[in-house]
């Protein structure tokens, strides 16, 4: 039986097949200042900030830090920190957290130092959209502003934007390079022909003596990709033919953040320390700060100097510095010891919040 394509359209070998999402090499013009581009999908190239945009460290600065006074909690502190935390355990008895003794109160002198680094970093790549008749901003109306010549707008300080910035003057019109200004593709489905074998009677129009039902017969159906027609709309053109091309500059703003906390408790796991808050002791912002100096912790001192000139060397390579803060806080720390019913036990309580952590308690038992 002859498949009948009267339904479908015909077979049109002027409509091309569909061409690459991307500019092919050497489609889209160079722009001065923003070499590096390929037009692929992944071509993104970064531009390191020019020397005179980081600012530069004085030699042999310090900072001072003031005197440090280390906090302390009462008996009765401690022992409403414990109730709390033995009232979230569901298998615990609070009766010993009540009725215990205690025998010490150790508090610890923890810092936690921390460095922020406030940096801006400039990317850009190539973009395009349908051209409909909008107005392009070519190099005719002016020089493109080099990457770090952008005006941008500065975020709040220490907080992780992204604003992506249409670069002024790049923009120009291309034929699109996916339809070749066609504003039509070839089905890829159907292969222009706008008709496909029926999947259930394998074209032959019948199956088991018996007409298909699904084909009516034909051993052809509609292609569903297509409606039909044996093309679509150019998916990137949506019709219009051509691409208005465009560099898209994106700037980042981001907060690098370190911390340290000296290891001096060993029975106490230090990860703790990232789940609760200090008292601010000190804080320091400006362009650049500075390594401290006078601090009663020297491994503070060090880890200072060590972050400072680590951060500086890594991030001036690739972005600019807007922005360093550098705190130091005191978390307290103190080891309760106590005694219950003839045996020794103890507890932390740690962080502002008065956080309990214990490795072992007189009872597991739910009844209070």
């Amino acid at each position: 039986m002859e498949p009948k394509d009267e339904e479908c359209g015909t077979f049109d070998p002027n409509i091309p097949e569909e061409g690459p999402s991307a500019p092919p090499p050497g489609w889209l013009d160079d722009v001065h200042g923003y070499g590096g581009h390929s037009g692929g999908p992944d071509d993104n190239p970064l531009y390191p900030p020019p020397p005179a945009y980081n600012p530069q460290p004085e030699l042999d600065r310090n900072t001072l830090v003031p005197d440090i006074r280390v906090p302390t909690i009462s008996e009765d502190e401690a022992r409403e920190a414990l109730l709390t935390f033995v009232n979230s355990k569901w298998t615990y008895s609070a009766k010993p957290a009540r009725n215990l003794t205690f025998k010490d109160l150790r508090p610890s002198t923890v810092f936690r130092y921390r460095l922020e680094t406030y940096t801006e970093t400039r990317t850009s790549a190539w973009q395009y959209e349908p051209y409909n008749g909008q107005a392009v901003d070519g190099p005719q109306y002016g020089v493109p502003p080099a990457p770090w010549d952008v005006p941008v707008v500065l975020p709040q300080r220490f907080t992780d934007t992204v604003e992506k910035i249409r670069v002024p003057h790049t923009s120009f019109i291309k034929t699109c390079h996916k339809c070749s200004g066609c504003g039509r593709t070839r089905c890829v489905a159907c292969f222009g022909r706008g008709m496909k074998r029926c999947t259930f009677c394998h074209g032959h129009g019948s199956s088991r003596n018996k007409r298909c039902t699904s084909c009516h017969g034909r051993g052809r159906k509609r292609c569903i990709s297509c409606h039909g027609h044996g093309f679509k709309t150019c998916g990137l053109c949506n019709g219009s033919q051509n691409l208005l091309h465009f560099i898209l500059l994106t700037v980042t703003w981001k907060n690098n953040v370190e911390g340290f906390i000296p290891d001096r408790q060993p029975d106490f796991p230090d990860e703790k320390f990232e789940k609760v808050k200090g008292a601010p002791l000190f804080i320091d912002e400006n362009i650049l700060v500075y390594p401290l100096q006078g601090f009663p912790d020297q491994e503070i001192c060090d880890i200072s100097r060590k972050m400072i000139t680590e951060h500086f060397n890594r991030h001036t390579s690739t972005s600019r510095i807007l922005q360093q803060r550098q705190t130091i806080e005191l978390v307290p720390l103190t080891h309760a010891h106590y005694a219950y019913k003839g045996k020794n036990y103890s507890f932390f309580v740690y962080g502002t919040e008065k956080k309990v952590f214990t490795s072992k308690y007189p009872t597991a038992c739910s009844i209070q």
